[in-house]
């Protein structure tokens, strides 16, 4: 394959799977600058790593989440998000437009919740949270995230029960 043809093949699969892309800097991101800083990085890294990926190996949507979210991972790692004061923890407003770039409209405070939830999670619990809700299989996810199957099921479990609770605890003091 020429050098021109695997640009162009590398740009129609990144433009076919972009929302990989959004969505990963969407829940790693604190501001709209940091998104967009944050998808040139992991574009960037992608077309590095592309010459080598293995149509054998991965499927390509696999392979990509893996690089994006390592470099989102590796970024929050680096710029020490989760120290007090410089999170926000993830709000609605934050993925208005996750999921193809049309708004959120519903303000549910169950959906409210649960985003908040989300945002409290430690990086690979997000990571792990987002390809779940994605529908990606038990096997994916331990691909993409370099961990067991028993460990992505436990993992879900032990979050969904947080969940739970939290979402049990909310619904109650809206209630009352």
């Amino acid at each position: 394959m020429t050098a021109r043809q695997l640009q162009q093949r590398f740009e129609s699969l990144l433009h076919e799977h972009r929302r990989i892309v959004f969505k990963v800097a969407a829940l790693y991101s604190r501001s709209t600058a940091d998104r967009d800083d944050l998808m040139q990085e992991i574009s960037t890294q992608l077309w590095r790593s592309f010459a080598g990926y293995d149509e054998a190996r991965a499927k390509f949507s696999t392979w990509m989440y893996r690089i994006a979210l390592n470099v989102a991972i590796s970024q929050a790692r680096r710029e020490r998000w989760s120290e007090a004061g410089r999170f926000e923890p993830l709000e609605l407003h934050h993925l208005e437009t996750v999921g193809g770039g049309e708004p959120i409209r519903e303000q549910d405070e169950r959906l409210q919740a649960l985003y908040a939830f989300i945002g409290q999670l430690d990086s690979l619990n997000r990571a792990l949270i987002l390809l779940y809700l994605e529908d990606r299989s038990y096997g994916e996810i331990a691909e993409v995230l370099g961990i067991s199957e028993t460990n992505v099921a436990t993992k879900i479990n032990r979050i969904k029960q947080k969940l739970r609770g939290q979402m049990t605890g909310a619904t109650t003091i809206v209630r009352a």
